[in-house]
């Protein structure tokens, strides 16, 4: 999730554990916590495929994390020995450890077991969702406003907590609508990704791949009984192949699970993550080679400049999850004429 979410649950549950003994200065210090494991983005790896899939490695591992807390809450204990060890010690340690827990219900991937495993991305909700946040930062701000309001920051936690819940529901509603859809279109056993639009969980996409198909689907809770419209996209999987020996290659197709759009602008070999962002500005994409005739030359792989969004994409998204707009194209992040199709 992002920094201002993750700062606001690190305060939120500094104030739960400590709020009563250390008062307003708490807040600072969970915030501060609960940002603590992000600092990893100074890390240069030296290539962007590694940068970008070393994110959310051993600083969110569980198996880093917790004897981390152990060492953060001796010494905070020394430096304000009025709140007890025990309490230092559950402050820092469900601090550390539920910031990667929150990041695994994103789509981007959070090595939880690094180094072993894969990365778990559970992708039930978007990085940024006002609505899982807020409910934290009002507490936090009641908390501020008349301390030690230990009832406002879990309040706040519980709202968020049942939200982060119904999107594991909603999820499961939206896969077992689609699905039937895909079966029609000859997508019986697809490679399924299903998550939520950007800021909200009533609008999901669902990314589906099999073979040298990819299909994209949007819909939402205010649907009715509109059909589900597919969109059709190029695999180029004669790409993939050309560069599937490349480690930075091999690294990609681990991290995103295959969901990866493979194209060549001139001699360049480019790989895109379709996970993230919407088709037509997805912010990832790397290039990983080029091609001279039939030979295939690696490069240290690049990340391409992100591509403009459509300056009205926010009031389309908005239309479209509130049903005004029926049908919503992916490609063009545009809506056809009324009776049209993408």
């Amino acid at each position: 999730m992002d920094s201002i979410t993750q700062a606001a649950l690190g305060a939120s549950l500094a104030g739960a554990v400590a709020g009563k003994t250390l008062g307003r200065s708490v807040l600072l210090t969970g915030a501060v916590l609960g940002t603590l494991p992000d600092l990893d983005v100074v890390i240069d790896y030296g290539t962007a495929v590694a940068n970008f899939t070393q994110h959310r490695g051993f600083s969110h591992s569980l198996f880093i994390l917790a004897p981390l807390a152990v060492v953060l809450a001796w010494l905070l204990w020394r430096w304000k020995p009025q709140l007890s060890f025990q309490r230092w010690l559950a402050l820092t340690g469900l601090i550390l450890i539920t910031h990667p827990l929150l990041d695994s219900f994103t789509t981007y991937g959070t090595q939880l077991f690094w180094p072993i495993g894969p990365p778990v991305a559970i992708s039930s909700i978007f990085i940024i969702d006002p609505l899982y946040t807020l409910p934290l930062l009002a507490g936090c701000l009641f908390f501020l406003a008349r301390p030690p309001a230990k009832s406002a920051v879990i309040a706040g936690l519980a709202v968020s907590t049942l939200y982060l819940g119904w999107s594991l529901i909603a999820q499961q509603v939206i896969t077992q609508r689609v699905q039937p859809v895909l079966a029609e279109a000859g997508l019986d056993v697809p490679d399924l990704l299903v998550q939520p639009m950007p800021f909200n969980t009533l609008l999901w996409r669902a990314t589906a791949l099999q073979g040298d198909q990819r299909v994209e689907m949007v819909t939402g809770f205010l649907d009715g009984d509109n059909p589900l419209n597919l969109e059709y996209f190029p695999r180029r999987t004669d790409l993939q192949e050309a560069v599937s020996d490349l480690p930075e290659a091999q690294r990609l197709e681990w991290f995103t699970r295959g969901f990866l759009a493979y194209d060549q602008v001139g001699d360049r070999i480019m790989a895109t993550d379709i996970r993230l962002g919407i088709p037509g500005a997805h912010p990832f994409t790397f290039v990983l080679a080029t091609r001279n005739g039939s030979g295939i030359n690696p490069t240290a792989s690049f990340r391409t400049p992100r591509p403009d969004v459509n300056t009205e994409a926010l009031g389309l998204l908005w239309s479209r999850m509130t049903g005004e707009t029926p049908v919503l194209c992916l490609a063009s992040l545009s809506s056809p004429a009324p009776g049209q199709r993408c």
